[in-house]
């Protein structure tokens, strides 16, 4: 009788756990074949709000704390601050440094570079020191030990090679905003030394604003941020070209400093680039 109940109880245990396995088997089929579709459809926006965001992109730099300085630049940073949130809002997809080194940089370059497909508009805005050598001018990183002309090019990063860069990469458009013209703290080190920025060679399709002529100094003020950048967001609050709202930039800052300063435009651009899409626009609600 014993020996009977022990093979019952055997035969039972068998099947009953070969009955968890096929529900087992079920339950994760069917669980696996739920998720499928899910991941899809949530992955699937995800890609194309990445593929429609990219093709406007910016590279904001704000450098402010130099140690060979005497004192910090204010507005740089605020500078940057105000114009991301701008471009931000405008549809920008933007990489910003405060205070960049040079690596901090060129890494940036790198990303938006990969970032930029064949149709994307790059800006690229640099506040801070900047110093011409040669033919080139370098925006001029935190992290900087300049004390001879050499120096500029080895521990700068140029303007016209980045610009260069993004070309190459596949850029359609490159717009480039330079708040660098500043008597900086290097230059009387040099023997032979030359004040603010050097004229710039704009590539093809490429759109440069500087804020002073070229071999000036623009100074800065007491106000939060500079007149360059100032009159550059009054311009981008309605919908126009790039060369349409860097020319009304720069009119407006000779305007304001009655000729004192008079930024640098240098456009070689084949085509209008809207700067704002005119879905964008802040709507003049003026009477």
């Amino acid at each position: 009788m014993k020996i009977r109940l022990h093979r019952l109880s055997r035969r039972t245990l068998t099947a009953a756990a070969a009955f968890v396995g096929v529900v087992s088997l079920g339950i994760g089929a069917h669980a696996a074949l739920n998720k499928r579709p899910i991941d899809t459809t949530r992955a699937a926006p995800a890609v194309e709000e990445a593929k429609a965001s990219s093709s406007r992109l910016a590279l904001v730099i704000g450098n402010g704390h130099y140690p060979d300085a005497a004192a910090p630049l204010l507005q740089p940073i605020n500078d940057a601050r105000a114009l991301s949130a701008k471009l931000r809002g405008d549809g920008y997809d933007v990489d910003m440094i405060e205070d960049g080194s040079r690596n901090d940089i060129l890494r940036a370059v790198e990303r938006i570079k990969v970032r930029a497909p064949k149709d994307a508009t790059v800006m690229l805005f640099f506040g801070g020191y900047g110093i011409q050598s040669g033919r080139d001018n370098y925006m001029i990183p935190v992290d900087a030990k300049i004390w001879t002309e050499a120096d500029v090019r080895r521990s700068g990063v140029s303007v016209e090679q980045v610009l260069a860069e993004l070309k190459a990469a596949g850029a359609r458009t490159s717009l480039a905003v330079l708040d660098a013209s500043r008597r900086n703290p290097y230059e009387r080190r040099f023997r032979a030394y030359s004040h603010g920025l050097a004229p710039i060679e704009a590539p093809t399709n490429a759109l440069v604003l500087s804020a002073a002529t070229p071999g000036q100094v623009a100074d800065d003020d007491d106000a939060a941020n500079s007149r360059l950048v100032g009159e550059l967001i009054d311009s981008l609050s309605s919908p126009a070209s790039a060369e349409a709202a860097f020319t009304k930039t720069r009119l407006a800052v000779i305007k304001a400093t009655s000729g004192a300063q008079v930024p640098s435009m240098t456009s070689s651009l084949v085509a209008d680039v809207p700067l704002v899409p005119v879905a964008d626009a802040t709507p003049n609600t003026g009477g």
